[in-house]
């Protein structure tokens, strides 16, 4: 596997590798496929893709849910794009009629739920339809999983399914695309755990646990940086007031716990007044109280 493959394709690898232990879970398969691939008419049924392991594994998914086999010959087109094809009329009729279609092409293109009826055909069904028109981004960017089509009522009763199964999506048009995604990291390893990418799924919990950690150090380290600024700040403060003090006449008559307040904040600019009040062996708000004692009279 390249390295330079990307966080979908690994994804799609993924659940190529699924068994096709079920007929019916293979139509479910094929069906979502189609329905999201290119042509789905009277006449010819053909995908586009440009995931090879996708294109070789529609092959026989056909063959066991239809005992039909695709066009055979699965070449390359500009683009690098694979087409999986089936054009024989008896097998189109076939596979059409098994859906509920008839054999005239529809004017708009509707999801028959009746192929859909058991639990174990929708999770066939939704791979089908990712690996045909869906891509996930990775999650070291950002968190993004869509489904994309060209027909408008499809994408909305796809949308209507998504939300029977508890799965909420968003839905938008994009230069006359309709694009039905999930943007909640959650509701991407739920429907990826769904259609049996559970690796993909688990990858993603870790990216997110990664980013999570690695944000709260940050927030920590910056918190702490903030923290010793303005200690670095009050200490400077102090310590300029302690050192005109120190050339006033008022120096000589301090009291010795303010005097050695002020020279030990002098000796130790940079530690915070918890650490130097543990120093001189008095209490946090004894040492404050001093220091401002010493600031006033810095200031008179």
């Amino acid at each position: 596997m390249s390295n330079m493959e990307s966080f979908s394709a690994k994804t799609k690898r993924e659940l190529c590798r699924a068994p096709m232990a079920k007929d019916c879970c293979a139509a479910a398969e094929c069906y979502g496929a189609l329905l999201l691939g290119n042509t789905f008419t009277g006449r010819e049924l053909r995908i586009v893709t440009t995931h090879k392991t996708f294109a070789e594994r529609l092959t026989p998914l056909f063959q066991k849910a239809f005992n039909v086999t695709p066009h055979s010959e699965i070449h390359a087109e500009p683009g690098g794009k694979l087409t999986v094809s089936v054009t024989a009329p008896q097998d189109v009729r076939k596979i059409r009629t098994a859906y509920g279609y008839g054999e005239q092409d529809e004017l708009a293109l509707h999801l028959n739920i009746a192929n859909l009826e058991q639990e174990c055909c929708q999770a066939a069904f939704w791979r089908g339809a990712f690996l045909s028109g869906g891509t996930v981004t990775s999650p070291e960017k950002k968190y993004h999983l869509e489904i994309a089509t060209s027909r408008r009522f499809l994408a909305r009763e796809l949308m209507a399914l998504l939300h029977e199964s508890g799965l909420e999506a968003g839905h938008t048009e994009r230069s006359g695309v309709q694009v039905l995604y999930f943007k909640a990291s959650e509701n991407i390893e739920d429907f990826l755990t769904l259609i049996g990418a559970p690796g993909s799924s688990l990858s993603l919990m870790s990216a997110k646990v990664e980013k999570d950690l690695r944000n709260q150090i940050n927030r920590r380290v910056n918190c702490d940086n903030a923290n010793l600024d303005k200690t670095v700040a009050s200490s400077s403060h102090k310590r300029d007031g302690i050192l005109r003090l120190q050339k006033s006449e008022i120096w000589a008559t301090l009291p010795e716990p303010l005097r050695r307040a002020a020279e030990a904040r002098l000796e130790y600019p940079e530690e915070s007044l918890a650490q130097l009040a543990e120093r001189l062996g008095v209490s946090k708000s004894c040492l404050n109280h001093r220091l401002r004692r010493l600031e006033t009279l810095a200031g008179e």
